[in-house]
């Protein structure tokens, strides 16, 4: 199997120094934001910290090829870094601590493209999680600091905790009634909303979570971390991984019959 030890320590340094462009401005009463043809917004912070780990990249990786958020796709090859300089940039503009840089790594193989490198930071919230392929997933401050994460082992619907992140994405693609059914049969929910969720069912502290609509970017780092800590990782069509454009995760034991649920 090969060794990816070496992206995640790269995956550290980029992810410190995008740490460092975000926390300058959160807060900052001149922050500038736009609105995104999807009716999104993004943050000159968005932007500055995607620049900064794509000429990382550039130097570090130049035969390897990036997928961000904010500024598309460059170059091409088997191995990808995927990038969102902030995941929850609502929560960023308004103040709301619950956002992060995700950075994943992707290698083509035989079934398609595969995460084989996740790091989620979280930096206003003092927290930061990271996992590579065959390696295990963990939490910490950094690589010698870090404890590894499990999912939990909550067998029924009865006793399971779910995430999600709003009502309204469920309701547009008609399925309210599928999802709140699943609500009613859970020990209890919480709209903890973006990458959160995932981080809690890979750590054991939430057993399940799921949402309607998703970019790449938004699920890679999320999904080899929640599968390394044990779970699964798929979309709503019960594919592995992050392609199906939504995205279902879980402690193993309750997935199928999340899915099941969900797509009544």
């Amino acid at each position: 199997m090969p060794d990816y030890h070496d992206d995640l320590r790269l995956a550290h340094v980029l992810a410190d120094a995008a740490d460092a462009t975000t926390m300058e401005r959160f807060k900052a009463l001149d922050l500038k934001v736009e609105t995104k043809p999807d009716m999104t917004p993004v943050s000159e912070a968005d932007k500055a910290a995607e620049e900064l780990i794509r000429t990382s990249l550039r130097r570090a990786r130049p035969r390897d090829g990036v997928l961000g958020e904010e500024f598309g796709t460059e170059g091409n090859g088997p191995r990808r870094w995927i990038i969102d300089p902030i995941d929850g940039t609502k929560n960023y503009v308004r103040g709301v601590p619950v956002w992060a840089t995700l950075i994943a790594l992707t290698e083509t193989t035989e079934g398609g493209d595969r995460p084989v490198v996740g790091l989620v930071s979280a930096p206003a919230l003092h927290r930061r999680w990271w996992a590579v392929q065959g390696g295990g997933a963990y939490t910490g401050r950094s690589l010698p600091q870090a404890t590894r994460m499990h999912v939990s082992r909550v067998g029924r619907f009865a006793d399971a905790s779910f995430a999600y992140s709003s009502l309204s994405g469920w309701e547009e693609r008609g399925m309210l009634g599928g999802f709140l059914d699943l609500t009613r049969s859970c020990w209890r929910t919480r709209a903890y909303g973006d990458f959160w969720p995932y981080m809690m069912v890979a750590e054991g502290s939430v057993d399940m979570c799921a949402e309607p609509e998703l970019s790449l970017w938004d699920m890679a780092a999320s999904a080899v971390i929640v599968e390394e800590a044990g779970g699964r990782f798929t979309g709503l069509d019960g594919r592995p991984g992050p392609h199906s454009g939504n995205a279902a995760a879980s402690n193993g034991l309750l997935h199928d019959e999340l899915l099941g649920r969900l797509t009544a």
